[in-house]
């Protein structure tokens, strides 16, 4: 990557739907320079794929929480399992393997605090965990979806 393809990638990071004459002139290159290096970058993966970013509170979830999850589990299959389950879920987001006292981290989105307890419920349910504990977000302070690059 050279400094326009990372300008390009930057500014598409903040807006997918730029068009490209007005990326390319931002970026400083022709509109075809920029469309050929926009298709090199989807083609070797570094652009995965382009998504809308909707807004939680007008979809109705505006509660996140962090659920922390410990385990006496740790075989392959295991997780295979495991990793089966969450995506039986729509409200976890995202789902992370960790270092230190803790062995997964989700990240949940859920109405209130009734609809987690009902997730919660669901999801203890549906595979063996020895410690759940969950830590609700009071304020959202940085959301970023764009890598630094």
């Amino acid at each position: 990557m050279d400094k326009i393809d990372r300008k390009i990638l930057k500014l598409l990071q903040e807006d997918s739907r730029i068009p490209v004459t007005e990326l390319a002139e931002q970026a400083g290159c022709s509109r075809t320079a920029c469309w050929r290096r926009i298709k090199s970058m989807e083609e070797t993966g570094l652009i995965r794929k382009q998504v809308v970013l909707a807004d939680r509170e007008k979809l109705g979830v505006p509660v996140t929480v962090f659920v922390n999850i410990k385990t006496r589990e740790h075989e392959p299959g295991w997780l295979e399992k495991f990793a089966r389950t969450v995506d039986q879920f729509p409200e976890i987001m995202e789902f992370y393997r960790m270092s230190g006292d803790v062995d997964y981290l989700l990240k949940v989105v859920v109405p209130d605090i009734a609809s987690y307890d009902n997730f919660y419920r669901r999801l203890i349910q549906s595979i063996s965990l020895s410690d759940v504990s969950s830590n609700f977000a009071m304020e959202e302070i940085k959301f970023t979806t764009a890598l630094p690059v």
